[in-house]
């Protein structure tokens, strides 16, 4: 075989086929022009493996060019000057980056954004420091950096007269480890009866009382509980400190496992107290010893190991033990009682836990009260901007209130848009806010424009891969940020996943023309359809699929990505027929018996047809006939018939080299 042919069938330079060879065994020679055939079968057969591996080497270099041109602008002071708002191409332009380069950037960021549509100024700067420019701060957009973000939170909870407030704990774990369960047990109430159970739907807060072991008072405790590490991580990263006490829940027959691990890492940077409760110590196959010996691996020595964190044995179904849980939390805080404190005099400050938009009320959050006391008729002051007033509270029981003091979880009506989870709420900067732009707000929470049909699309390393559209409607923000991130993690060199549009409440009809127009999958999370919006689905054909539980959808999104992977197929090669004479000639086949030289011949066989050492086709054995009988196989050293079916015309003399094709079909194997 001719090597440029070879080149042109494995889609790679001639010259450079040459030149990688010789690594993997190959060794045709430099300046060949000419390959053996067997040896190009060889090559043809192991290029799946050789061109992964070039590729897998070719990606490192490219990470290794995009760092050292990251470290070569940052050793030179390239700086930028990011004002409040811009557009994404103005952002391109001020980093002198092509456009396509920058919304790669912001899609690795979790951001679909069109080139005219506008990113805040933080969104801006992550991006660009990023890609190593240095963001200069001007006084006026570092003050109103600071009036968006943590620094000013942590300065209104450490400020004015304070007082103690009740300690807030965050519950995290392995899926199905028991948080939510230990939280019904706290509650001894089932506020989840009514939803699916093995996750948690949405990120909630609770207050329980509990009477103090060392002072005998009844103290409150505020929970916190998350549908995932990832809307926990989101407030950590957008928000102040949320909690002041970490509980981790560690299934006694499980024990440690990846997401066990994961929020051992996310409590670590938080710097939280640390506290492990150790479940389901009822179920057969317990073993609270493993726990404490796999969490020591990671540096969790609990205390009755010699360590510093505590450890109650419980279950949550039984309710066993769940006394000495929330002595031990009372206990936890009173230790470190100076820090859980805050000022109840001035205007509230705090974090969004949650949002949704209701159907009868519009948007709505719930608020987790830091400093201060929020009331009704208070304005809402998001990150700066005014969201809108106050025109209702409820507390976590759905109970209307005057006020909510700091450690309170309250959920507010009156808000012009939705929040998002971490934004921060402080009502002392009302003076100095804006009112927000609430159309582009709106533009950022429903994601992408619409978008063309996308089958196939090169990757940041410029690698084609298959790519699944999808389209996600949610029923609060907390999981539409779950959900979408999540999506973005499932993707390896051959498939990946784009959501070409998000967006919260029901299915409506746009999102049934976005899905149809871009040939996506239209999922909906504790939401429905619309009576319009179901009956589109019928008449376009969208394939339509309704979830309660985050892990099921993202399941059947990597379910339907393998069935993109292309099979791998095993050739088997299985013997050779020399043709001694022709018996019948029809029109795209013939019938012709010889005799089989090697190895064995099977019925539905496909063949490689050689005249005089040269391959000159490919056909198939359609029948086999030994003597007058018709059989399924001939082996070695026999005679026998066969009806070949194919375009040539076969001679006498000819060699049919036999091989049958397997279909091995793929499992996701996430990159």
């Amino acid at each position: 075989m001719n090597v440029s042919e070879l080149a042109r069938q494995l889609r790679i330079d001639p010259a450079k086929l040459l030149q990688v060879l010789p690594e993997f065994g190959f060794d045709v020679g430099a300046k060949a022009v000419k390959v053996d055939d067997r040896v190009a079968q060889q090559i043809q057969r192991q290029w799946k493996q050789i061109k992964f591996i070039l590729e897998k080497r070719e990606k490192v270099e490219r990470e290794k060019q995009k760092e050292l041109e990251k470290e070569a602008r940052k050793k030179s002071g390239v700086s930028v000057e990011v004002p409040p708002k811009l557009t994404v191409r103005q952002l391109a332009d001020l980093l002198s980056l092509p456009i396509t380069v920058l919304i790669k950037e912001l899609m690795k960021n979790g951001i679909l954004a069109a080139q005219n549509e506008n990113i805040d100024r933080d969104t801006a700067v992550i991006v660009a420091e990023d890609l190593g420019f240095t963001v200069k701060k001007s006084e006026a957009v570092a003050e109103a950096a600071t009036n968006e973000h943590v620094e000013g939170l942590e300065v209104a909870r450490g400020a004015g007269k304070l007082e103690s407030r009740p300690p807030v704990v965050v519950v995290m774990g392995h899926v199905d480890h028991g948080k939510t369960s230990l939280l019904d047990a706290i509650r001894h109430t089932n506020v989840m009866g009514g939803e699916a159970g093995g996750i948690t739907q949405h990120i909630g807060a609770y207050q329980v009382v509990w009477t103090n072991p060392k002072s005998k008072k009844k103290d409150k405790l505020t929970f916190i509980d998350t549908p995932g590490h990832e809307a926990f991580t989101v407030m950590r990263s957008r928000g102040a400190k949320v909690a002041d006490i970490a509980i981790l829940v560690v299934a006694a027959d499980d024990s440690v496992k990846p997401q066990t691990i994961e929020a051992i890492n996310i409590i670590k940077a938080a710097k939280l107290p640390l506290m492990v409760a150790i479940n389901k110590i009822d179920k057969p196959g317990a073993d609270p010893k493993r726990v404490r010996s796999d969490l020591a691996q990671h540096n969790i020595l609990t205390d009755d190991w010699g360590g510093e964190v505590p450890v109650v044995e419980l279950s949550a179904k039984q309710k066993l033990n769940i006394d000495k849980l929330l002595d031990t939390v009372l206990i936890m805080a009173d230790f470190q009682a100076e820090n859980i404190t805050a000022d109840p005099a001035r205007p509230a400050a705090g974090t969004v836990i949650e949002a949704h938009v209701d159907k009868g009320a519009g948007p709505v959050a719930t608020i987790l009260v830091q400093t201060g006391t929020l009331r009704v008729n208070d304005p809402i002051i998001i990150n700066g901007e005014i969201y809108g007033k106050v025109r209702a509270l409820r507390d976590y029981r759905g109970e209307i209130i005057a006020e909510a003091p700091p450690s309170t979880p309250v959920r507010i009506l009156g808000f012009k848009i939705s929040p998002a989870v971490g934004d921060v709420l402080d009502l002392s900067r009302a003076d100095s806010a804006s009112h927000v732009d609430v159309r582009s707000k709106k533009i950022q929470q429903t994601g992408a424009e619409k978008q063309n049909v996308v089958a196939k699309e090169e990757n940041e390393e410029g690698e084609k891969v298959q790519v699944l559209n999808v389209v996600v409607k949610a029923d609060t923000l907390g999981s539409l940020e779950a959900i979408s991130g999540s999506l973005e993690t499932i993707k390896n060199l051959e498939v990946s996943v784009k959501v070409v549009g998000k967006g919260l409440g029901n299915v409506t009809a746009d999102d049934v023309t976005r899905a149809q127009t871009t040939s996506a999958l239209l999922f909906g999370f504790n939401v429905t359809t619309t009576s319009q919006s179901f009956e589109m689905i019928q008449t376009l054909g969208v394939q339509y699929f309704e979830y309660k539980i985050i892990y099921d959808l993202l399941n059947k999104v990597k379910a339907e990505l393998e069935k993109l992977l292309v099979p791998e197929i095993i050739l088997t090669e299985l013997g050779n027929f020399k043709v001694v004479a022709i018996f019948r000639t029809d029109k795209g086949a013939m019938v012709v018996g010889g005799r089989v030289e090697s190895g064995k011949l099977q019925k539905d066989a496909k063949v490689r047809v050689k005249r005089g050492g040269e391959e000159i086709g490919v056909g198939k054995i359609t029948t086999l006939q030994s003597g007058k009988q018709a059989v399924n196989e001939v082996p070695a050293g026999n005679e026998c018939g066969m009806e070949f079916a194919g375009k040539l015309k076969l001679e006498a003399g000819d060699v049919l080299e036999a091989y049958k094709e397997d279909k091995k079909y793929k499992k996701l194997v996430l990159s």
